[in-house]
């Protein structure tokens, strides 16, 4: 049997386990960081940082006592580890078996790495990491010309040809550049390092997304990760037919959730709570998905030429009453200590701006200090005839 729910049914669900907004909060504020990490199941890395950074912003919008300085404990931890998901990323050591069929992939030669491994200056980089312990790319002498891969020197590649492969792991970073250490001197002892079945990896896939998303197809269960499509596929049908998933249909699409999910949605939803996401939000990652379930055409335009550009260079959706409303460009001045809204533009047919800008002036007094800002500027929006009044609501914030 298949159950329906309603896009509105669909959209709370997909926040709650999203855990956006976050729910009030008690105990210790790094606890609270390691468990998002873990129920979202990722935080993807970025180094773009006309605000704060992807991963700390993530973070934040779902544990508001969140500091930046909780990523590097629990690092330090061993509580998560660096490595690829559908782009680098963070994830929780619990996990850490089921990284290694692409370990093994890259390992092996059937998946292949960003460029063609260099085996003789792979194993001397890695000598040297054995002997000498952890280094960073900067160690490693290079006085020729820089190829045009990440326009980075030979023993950059053959460090992250190592760390793709699982030889090296990554227990730190210094200024935002890696440390690399070989893996068995960063994983705890207590690792679980047995390779998964390729049944064994695909209920886990299925399982993590469910329990992140809420619910899921076979291609965004499989997302942007290799040859694993197929055995999703097959793994979906044997636990729907086990009980272990039920189906579900939204809108005349059909999604597999997790039995206890449904239960979810007796849960309140913070809907009057507003939220400034990252672009690279796990929520928003998807486009395709976005635009199904949440009527959000969205595109990251930092990629864009500047002619081209719609809403700006680095515009981020703002999440309001269960839905994305608007997308809002803007850019942290460290040395002026402002923040610089060069365009917040509303989707159509939201009603009620008053309450609209009231939660955003909310949300921006802590988007600020998040942002080590004092004041802010607002320079457009869209329809223009909003301007006015959202400066008005905004004013004791600006410069």
């Amino acid at each position: 049997m298949t159950d329906s729910l309603s896009i509105q049914q669909a959209r709370k669900l997909v926040l709650l386990s999203q855990q956006l907004p976050p729910s009030k909060q008690t105990g210790n504020s790094v606890d609270a960081t390691r468990s998002a990490i873990e129920q979202i199941g990722y935080i993807q890395i970025d180094t773009i940082s006309v605000i704060q950074r992807a991963h700390h912003h993530t973070l934040w919008n779902r544990n508001p006592r969140y500091q930046a300085d909780q990523l590097d404990q629990l690092l330090a931890d061993r509580s998560v580890y660096e490595y690829w998901s559908h782009a680098a990323a963070y994830l929780p050591m619990r996990d850490y078996r089921f990284s290694l069929p692409r370990k093994q992939a890259f390992k092996s030669g059937k998946q292949k790495h960003f460029y063609q491994p260099d085996k003789r200056l792979m194993k001397q980089v890695l000598q040297r990491i054995t002997d000498e312990g952890p280094l960073m790319a900067k160690d490693f002498d290079h006085t020729g010309k820089r190829t045009k891969d990440w326009q980075s020197k030979p023993a950059k590649r053959a460090l992250e040809s190592l760390f793709m492969q699982g030889d090296l792991m990554i227990p730190r970073r210094v200024n935002f550049h890696k440390v690399y250490d070989l893996t068995e001197r960063v994983l705890p002892n207590h690792t679980d390092t047995t390779v998964p079945t390729p049944h064994e990896y695909a209920r886990f896939l299925i399982t993590r997304y469910l329990q992140a998303n809420g619910l899921g197809q076979c291609s965004e269960i499989a997302y942007l990760l290799k040859n694993t499509k197929p055995i999703v596929a097959d793994a979906l049908k044997q636990m729907s037919s086990s009980g272990e998933l039920r189906e579900v249909r939204v809108a005349d699409e059909l999604y597999y959730t997790l039995p206890d999910s449904i239960e979810q949605l007796s849960k309140p939803l913070l809907r009057s709570k507003l939220k400034i996401l990252s672009p690279f939000d796990n929520l928003l990652i998807q486009r395709k998905r976005m635009q199904k379930l949440f009527d959000f055409d969205y595109l990251i335009e930092c990629y864009v030429p500047a002619a081209k550009r719609k809403y700006g260079y680095f515009s981020l959706p703002i999440l309001w009453d269960g839905r994305l409303v608007a997308r809002m460009d803007c850019k942290a001045n460290r040395d002026t200590c402002r923040l610089d809204i060069h365009h917040l533009s509303m989707e159509p047919g939201i009603e009620k701006n008053d309450a609209f800008f009231d939660a955003l002036r909310k949300e921006l007094k802590s988007f600020l200090r998040f942002n080590d800002c004092r004041a802010l500027h607002l320079k457009k929006t869209s329809p223009a005839k909003l301007k006015p009044a959202l400066k008005k609501a905004l004013n004791h914030l600006a410069d």
